[in-house]
């Protein structure tokens, strides 16, 4: 089995869309709609094949997360594979620059990976990663 996709709703459907493809080379199908469920959705696809689906309607409460560190169960993060440490040192600049935050990191964990964390526009975690020790 492999993992298909993954799914995010959002109030930001077009600023979301931006920033996947414009920061992690996400290719995005064209919009759908559903209007008799005032449904949209995009399905973005990335190098690896992994996909996100991005999705907006009505009625869907806002993420509880936030920046100071407060988690919730159920799904926290995705995370980016870079090629290298250097690529996840250049991605963490890229996006504090851009006015995200860099929550924590760039640093080596101790299950062998140099990696930050960050979040996208509706305040989803965000990890990019490079596995140091090779198991």
């Amino acid at each position: 089995m492999i993992i298909e996709h993954v799914a995010l709703w959002t109030n930001k459907l077009e600023v979301l869309k931006t920033y996947y493809t414009t920061f992690f080379g996400g290719v995005s199908n064209q919009k759908y709609e559903n209007k008799s469920k005032k449904f949209v959705s995009y399905f973005l696809t990335f190098g690896s094949g992994a996909r996100l689906e991005l999705m907006t309607k009505e009625g869907v409460p806002k993420n509880l997360n936030d920046k100071v560190g407060t988690q919730h169960q159920g799904l926290i993060h995705l995370a980016f594979g870079a090629q290298s440490k250097q690529e996840v040192d250049e991605k963490a600049k890229e996006l504090s620059k851009a006015g995200f935050p860099i929550l924590s990191g760039p640093r080596t964990t101790g299950d062998g990976y140099y990696e930050f964390e960050t979040l996208d526009p509706d305040q989803n975690r965000i990890e990019v990663t490079w596995r140091v020790q090779r198991t």
